[in-house]
């Protein structure tokens, strides 16, 4: 996940983010649709609440932010989004999840072969590398000056079962029924988080050469541009000059 969390970084820093703006905002309402679902009051919907603070900072107007909710909860027709992991293989045998939000799956597969055929992959079956991912919370929150022996206590204490950190972010993670939770708490202790979410740790590690590192960073573009997909996980490590390439 590191090199993931590089490559999202690189490609912020490098201003990409304008660029897909239009993309982000069908990502970010699609979001909020399917949190949505389980409740239209951020208040009592945890998960609402988090996507609808990831829209605003991400400055997804509010009447589009008001229209997610409604769609989410039957209140205006729309398209009915389901979410789907699907996975695979790129270049050099890295495992590969997507998660995806779609209202079309035969479509949403077919642009996923696409681009796994296309960056020397494949699709595979359910089951086939999900065994390399832990499915947990994270919560990250930038560096600054918050102390690091002083978050992880505080983490610890709202039912994290770890903490870690990069040069940028520390990056508390939780079993994923207690995501909500450990970050309600760490609001209350005035910690706030840049993002919260589920995400996927690789705990086997892939080493594909220089060349099949390319093309794994030619998938996670390519998968990155489809609207229907949400995130992307893959277990290798990206080398930072590499990133800086990209």
């Amino acid at each position: 996940m590191a090199g993931h969390s590089k490559w999202k970084n690189i490609r912020i820093r490098k201003g990409k983010q304008d660029a897909i703006r239009g993309k982000l905002f069908t990502k970010l309402s699609r979001e909020i649709i399917i949190a949505a679902k389980s409740g239209g009051d951020p208040a009592t919907n945890s998960r609402l609440r988090v996507a609808i603070d990831k829209a605003r900072e991400n400055s997804l107007p509010a009447d589009n932010i008001k229209r997610a909710i409604q769609r989410g909860t039957g209140e205006i027709e729309g398209a009915a989004y389901d979410e789907v992991v699907y996975e695979g293989y790129g270049a050099g045998g890295a495992a590969v999840m997507v998660e995806v939000f779609t209202e079309n799956r035969n479509r949403t597969v077919a642009d996923l072969r696409h681009a796994f055929t296309k960056c020397g992959g494949n699709l595979g079956e359910n089951g086939s590398v999900s065994w390399q991912f832990k499915h947990v919370g994270q919560i990250s929150i930038p560096r600054g000056s918050l102390d690091e022996d002083t978050l992880t206590l505080e983490a610890l204490d709202a039912g994290a079962e770890d903490v870690v950190s990069d040069e940028d972010y520390y990056y508390v993670y939780t079993a994923i029924e207690d995501l909500h939770k450990t970050n309600d708490a760490l609001e209350k202790a005035g910690i706030r988080a840049e993002e919260v979410a589920l995400t996927r740790i690789p705990t086997n590690m892939a080493n594909p050469g220089e060349d099949d590192l390319r093309r794994i960073l030619r998938l996670i573009d390519m998968l990155e541009e489809l609207d229907d997909v949400k995130e992307t996980f893959v277990n290798v490590e990206i080398p930072e000059e590499m990133l800086q390439e990209a």
